[in-house]
């Protein structure tokens, strides 16, 4: 293959290729697009350049409704810190999304993260030596809320360059001192820039407001007394126009209906299969759940009484095989208390229920109360009544083992055919994901299936991964991927990877625990079915979302099984369905109702409650009719019509500006790519074959040895006419190239280091597809051209290029001219010694557009700069409102206490009405002698802010010279 760009157009690629744009540029954004493996959507272009639009802003808040890709906003976001080395990145998000937030980083941004927590923190000290496990190289911390907050000193003595705060909403009562988990991460990270996610960042009080923002920047609201003072009341419109002005420089905000034009929705369709259990499976049901409800069990340890209680009647709700396991567990607790071998104070039932660590934490969040270590001590009427439990329990244990066939299990088969038969109308893949809160439910259900009908097709997905067949897969995915990007080096996460492969290419059916509903995409699979239903809505959404999200062409298919002849059973499904509107529809729940409910732990625990304490019908639905009147009060109308006027902005502009950006960024993607793609090209020809056509080639010898450069098949995906990367796929064996990988960067670096000395370069038009009337009029001509890169570092790295380009006859062209020459192909001929005339001019030509950069570079810093002076001046203003507040109060107070006491008649209360005015009025001095203190303090606050700023307004200038050439075009 014959070159077709010459040294000078590597080297210019290159520099263009890595430089660093300001904030508010939209190319700031185009080497993460390019390195990322998303689609380009334009309301996160958007929102990724409204997290970066000043240099000065301590972060956002990105609050787009769920299913727009915060998470890809954010990988962004992040993504763009990575490439310019700012790599000391934390991720705060719920326990359950720490894992889909790892896969996510890597598969579609390919950047290294490590999920902390207890375990992987201490061994991080005591193997690696690292005394503070949050600062590793080139890798992204992700942590839990209550991690974060329990490892509050180490996030401080961090200099983080960017934390993400995911599901931020659960922190909105930060304004609250009660509000720990908040309050200790807002102060582990104060001054640290913060990107906050979330679809409901206001749900039952403006405070919440005040607090997220307040997580971001204490500076943009005053305290919260001058809050209260000004929003806090009944709204009107002028103040409303207020604060949706002061939020907006913080909160954006995007809604599903807004974007349909762009992204294509698929709706939800149920299916509801109803079962009646048999008289054995009933009378389990009645005797375990009269057990659950005594006040007094001895084989439940107190502190986990709650917990325990309501993982015991979902397993009994699952399957005979998943509670006569648990019920082992309770008889041999009960056991070790009569042979005296006091038991441990937590029942191990990870094996029967495979979320209970992760729902203990949760269900545990709030309390800091330690666990007793003290022996309990048992009476001889203790030892007598444990004894009978004992009895009662194996009794139980004996009619769940003899029990071997499951009215809902018989009725799964049925209703696998119904979800199959809507998935053969839909033109959708015949594949079914089934869920289960148990893992030996999950067996049975596999065996089940195996032996009627699905035998071979059928694999299991859980938290382990360990059974035969899944190891066989596992064995068989590493041999077939051996040497290939697709291996991470992670058993745990590779194994997951090959289930999800064999599921998509060869299984039909998926029997999955909780485990499979974080971290993994199943767009492929069109039905889900619900075995066993959670009460907890936010996991039901989470579980419905591994399929039902971008990317998926069909309508989502979604089977839940209702036991009619339990009323507590058909009240909770009525909620979720016609409450909650999980199951039917294109979007889902709502984030108003679901945000509602906060992580819906709480909303658990009151069902639980309900099914513990009441027995007959009636006291059921009694129970459920308070719960739903409640829930009706947290979704507040109120508060809906103020999230919508305040948050909420999309006119005809805006969305103009939208099709602009996604424009402009699908035109600066096309640029990026074809430079990428060249300059490739040109370095790596000696060493690899190209195919041209598919943008792809074979590196046959590494040009970089010790470098651990895989050699094989590369290929760049690039983006289609629509913005779109996600529909394509590459085969196994294919590594995919970009400028984040290796050899990419090495390439670079080399095309940036080439030797470049005054040459005469031959540009070829007479070759070009297209016309470009700027060049065509001066084919046959020549003249000269110099390049520098000139970066201006003071609150950010902005680099430009200074471009002097002439004509033989010495006439001066436009800087377009120049970028258009390097658009042809050319080749080099011979060195050429530049005139002294020549370059006179040509630095006359430089300095003229230094001047230029400056001035630019000058004014946008200007406004940066008044931006953050205005923001400063506001809240100096709030914070003397308050205190003007209460000198005001007082005022009124005194008034009204001296005309008071003017009507009284009796000479002694009017004196001690007296005595109360003079009190108040030296109360007044007081606070007038304070107001003007706090004044004093707000300016000098204000004057080190200041100075801070000022700092960083400082200049550095580097230049450097690319080359000079002698351009003529043929």
């Amino acid at each position: 293959m014959k070159n077709r760009i010459t040294s000078y157009h590597a080297k210019y690629f290159a520099y263009d290729l890595t430089r660093q744009f300001p904030s508010n540029d939209l190319d700031k954004l185009t080497s993460s697009l390019h390195d990322a493996q998303v689609d380009l959507n334009p309301h996160q272009v958007e929102a990724a350049l409204f997290a970066f639009k000043s240099p000065l802003s301590n972060g956002a808040i990105l609050a787009d409704e769920v299913g727009l890709g915060k998470t890809i906003e954010a990988g962004i976001i992040l993504s763009q810190h990575w490439a310019e080395r700012k790599r000391k990145l934390l991720i705060i998000c719920p326990a359950n999304l720490r894992k889909q937030w790892n896969q996510e980083l890597q598969d579609k941004f390919f950047i290294p993260s490590v999920i902390l927590e207890n375990k992987s923190f201490n061994d991080e000290i005591s193997n690696n030596g690292n005394l503070n496990p949050f600062i590793q190289i080139d890798s992204v911390i992700i942590c839990s809320f209550q991690f974060a907050k329990a490892k509050a000193a180490y996030l401080q003595l961090t200099d983080w360059d960017l934390v993400v705060i995911d599901e931020a909403h659960r922190l909105r009562n930060v304004y609250k001192p009660t509000n720990k988990i908040g309050n200790s991460i807002k102060n582990a990270l104060l001054k640290k820039r913060k990107i906050l996610l979330t679809a409901t960042p206001l749900q039952n009080s403006i405070l919440e407001l005040y607090g997220l923002v307040s997580l971001i920047d204490d500076y943009i609201f005053g305290d919260q007394k001058s809050f209260k003072s000004q929003y806090s009341h009944q709204l009107d419109e002028g103040n409303y126009e207020i604060l949706k002005s002061r939020l907006q420089t913080v909160c954006k905000r995007t809604l599903r209906r807004q974007v349909l034009e762009y992204i294509n929705y698929t709706k939800r369709i149920a299916i509801l299969e109803e079962f009646y259990p048999k008289d054995d499976e009933q009378l389990l049901y009645d005797n375990i759940s009269a057990y659950l409800q005594r006040p007094q069990l001895y084989a439940l340890p107190s502190s986990q009484r709650q917990l325990m209680t309501l993982i015991l009647r979902k397993l009994l709700a699952s399957s005979s095989y998943a509670i006569r396991g648990t019920l082992d567990s309770l008889i041999v607790r009960l056991e070790a208390i009569l042979l005296k071998n006091e038991p441990k104070n937590t029942l191990d039932l990870e094996l029967d229920f495979e979320g209970i660590n992760e729902l203990s934490d949760e269900w545990n969040a709030d309390t800091d109360d330690e666990e007793s270590s003290s022996e309990v001590v048992y009476s001889v009427d203790d030892l007598e009544q444990i004894k009978q439990e004992l009895e009662e329990l194996k009794q139980y244990r004996n009619l769940a083992f003899a029990i071997k066939e499951n009215s809902k299990a018989m009725h799964l088969q049925v209703a696998l055919e119904k979800g199959f038969d809507q998935l053969k109308k839909l033109g959708a893949n015949q594949k079914a994901l089934i869920f289960t809160e148990s893992r030996r439910t999950q067996d049975y259900v596999f065996e089940l299936l195996e032996a009627n009908g699905y035998k071979g097709k059928v694999i299991r997905f859980n938290g382990v991964n360990n059974d035969s067949k899944s190891n066989a897969i596992y064995k068989s995915w590493l041999k077939k991927h051996k040497n290939s990007d697709r291996v991470t080096g992670s058993a745990t996460a590779d194994k997951r990877a090959a289930l999800v492969d064999c599921f998509r290419d060869e299984a039909t059916i998926m029997v999955a625990t909780e485990a499979a509903a974080e971290g993994i995409n199943l767009q492929f699979c069109s039905l889900i079915v619900n075995y066993d239903l959670p009460w907890n809505p936010q996991r039901i959404e989470q579980r419905i979302g591994r399929c039902h999200r971008y990317g998926q062409k069909f309508d989502v298919v979604v089977v839940n099984f209702l036991n009619k002849a339990n009323a507590a059973d058909a009240r909770v499904y009525k909620l979720l369905d016609e409450k909650f509107r999980l199951f039917e529809g294109v979007f889902g729940s709502s984030d108003e109702v679901l945000g509602s409910i906060g992580n819906g732990i709480d909303f658990e625990k009151r069902i639980a409650q309900i099914y513990n304490n009441y027995r007959t019908p009636y006291e059921i639905n009694e129970a459920f009719n308070i719960l739903q009147e409640e829930l009706q009060e947290q979704i507040s109308d109120r508060m809906l019509s103020a999230r919508t006027t305040l948050l909420e902005n999309f006119d005809e502009a805006v969305r103009e500006k939208l099709r602009f950006n996604f424009t402009q960024s699908q035109l600066n993607l096309n640029k990026f790519e074809k430079r990428f793609w060249d300059i490739s090209s040109y370095f790596l020809k000696p060493y690899a074959e190209f195919n041209e056509k598919d943008s792809k080639f074979i590196l046959r010898i590494n040009p970089f040895p010790g470098s651990g450069i895989p050699l094989g098949h590369y290929s760049l995906i690039k983006t289609n006419e629509h913005g779109k990367k996600n529909e394509q796929s590459l085969p196994d064996e294919y590594h995919i190239y970009r400028k984040g990988h290796p050899l990419a960067q090495a390439v670079l670096s080399s095309c940036k280091a080439l030797q470049t000395p005054a040459k005469e370069v031959i540009f070829d038009y007479s070759n070009t597809p297209t016309r470009i009337s700027l060049l065509e009029n001066r084919v046959g001509e020549s003249g000269w051209l110099q390049i520098k890169l000139y970066s201006i570092i003071s609150f950010e790295q902005d680099d430009s290029f200074l471009i002097a380009c002439l004509a033989e006859d010495g006439t001066e062209l436009e800087t377009e001219f120049a970028e258009r020459l390097f658009s042809l192909y050319g080749y080099e001929t011979y060195d050429v010694e530049v005139p002294v005339e020549v370059k006179k001019h040509c630095e006359k030509l430089i300095v003229s557009q230094k001047e230029k950069a400056e001035e630019v570079n000058n004014i946008r810093n200007q406004q940066f700069f008044d931006e953050e002076i205005d923001k400063l001046d506001i809240w100096a203003d709030d914070m003397k409102i308050s205190l003007e507040k209460e000198i005001k109060d007082l005022d009124s107070e005194i008034k009204l206490r001296r005309a008071e006491a003017k009507k009284l008649l009796n000479l002694e209360a009017k004196i001690a009405a007296q005595r109360l005015v003079k009190d108040l009025e030296k109360k007044r001095s007081l606070k007038r002698k304070n107001l003007y203190e706090a004044q004093d303090e707000i300016d000098n606050k204000k004057e080190v802010l200041l100075s801070e700023v000022e700092q960083r307004l400082e200049k550095k200038i580097v230049e450097t010279e690319l080359f000079t050439i002698k351009w003529k075009i043929t």
